[in-house]
């Protein structure tokens, strides 16, 4: 059975922002494929912009676009990344 949140959204607290880095020199930044058409496509152009200013990238994809993403993805950006970017497309 699928979890659905009793929480609205429209009324939930927002929450804060984490700050972003001054400079993505050294930062490891985590490329997130959600598996949609085209998706990868998009992620290999921002990894190119990323890798210029001296970041270091990694790919992960998740199982299929329609569900959340697993606990062992969710897992494996946070123990590689500093950053992260979620590749949606169509």
């Amino acid at each position: 059975m699928d979890y659905v949140s009793p929480i609205d959204p429209r009324v939930a607290e927002p929450l804060a922002r984490a700050p972003r880095p001054a400079a993505l020199e050294g930062r490891r930044v985590v490329l997130l494929d959600i598996t949609k058409n085209r998706g990868a496509e998009f992620l290999d152009r921002v990894e190119q912009h990323l890798q210029r200013r001296g970041a270091e990238t990694f790919r992960i994809a998740k199982e299929t676009f329609s569900r959340a993403a697993s606990g062992e993805v969710i897992e494996r950006v946070a123990i590689h990344g500093d950053l992260a970017v979620e590749g949606l497309a169509d």
